[in-house]
């Protein structure tokens, strides 16, 4: 069976020449989550730009359900990845429903509006969040976490087969980074394939899976979550001593520095 996503050699560098990744290779299925995790200024974002096709590496292929992502029109290569950022570009007061439909741009023409069709796809993706209830509420109104669960219900009305999370728990107390947490799990469940980049590698932990760390020079690696989150890796990673140890009470391993 041929993967979802295909990274094959990726490489990149700023126009003054700085190296910021090389030779990046994995594959992902649907339903596979990938957590990706590294020091501040790595490369993480970059890297995540350039899977969801907006800016163009120097060298590799990414490939999703076979097709070219960098050399696809922005509309075609939206259908195929959705890409939650850090920072939401929404600064007027949107109404809820209204962020959601936004979702279904890349298949609604110029000059065509929405259809009952889309704005049926929007209600249901409402739903599947839980976020009925906001639907009239302006967006700028929100919490940080129900903008969260709203820019992930947008996702779902975009019906992407990949979809990308920047840093999607920076900002949250702890109990909306648990939720979300549990949203990425539900996401996988229901057969997308997600990559999300954090700061805490205990959220790569508890989602399991894959992972990938990007090093200060630019080194890319990949495994299975429990043989990449080990002490000698991530102490090496991030340049301090930092202590990974199975708790059975919890059922899985814990990060701490030493």
């Amino acid at each position: 069976m041929n993967p979802l996503l295909l990274v094959e050699d990726l490489s990149f560098s700023y126009e003054n020449g700085r190296r910021i990744f090389d030779g990046v290779d994995f594959t992902l299925k649907g339903g596979d989550i990938l957590s990706i995790i590294g020091p501040n200024g790595a490369g993480k974002s970059t890297l995540m730009n350039c899977l969801a096709g907006l800016r163009r590496a120097d060298r590799g292929r990414i490939l999703v359900d076979g097709a070219d992502i960098p050399s696809l029109p922005v509309d075609q290569a939206a259908r195929l990845v959705g890409y939650m950022q850090q920072t939401t570009s929404i600064v007027y007061d949107y109404l809820v429903e209204d962020v959601v439909l936004m979702g279904r741009a890349p298949y609604i023409s110029t000059m065509r509006l929405p259809g009952e069709e889309d704005r049926q796809i929007a209600r249901d993706a409402m739903e599947q969040m839980c976020i009925t209830h906001l639907a009239r509420r302006p967006f700028t109104e929100l919490s940080g976490g129900e903008r969260q669960q709203v820019m992930i219900a947008r996702l779902l009305t975009q019906q992407p087969r990949l979809i990308l999370m920047d840093e999607p728990t920076s900002a949250l107390d702890f109990g909306n980074q648990q939720r979300t947490i549990r949203m990425i799990r539900d996401l996988s469940r229901r057969g997308f394939a997600v990559i999300m980049t954090t700061h805490d590698p205990d959220h790569a932990v508890m989602l399991g899976d894959k992972v990938g760390t990007i090093d200060r020079e630019g080194r890319f690696l990949f495994g299975p979550a429990d043989e990449i989150i080990t002490s000698e890796t991530l102490s090496r990673l991030y340049n301090t001593d930092i202590l990974v140890e199975y708790i059975p009470s919890f059922g899985r391993k814990v990060c701490g520095c030493t």
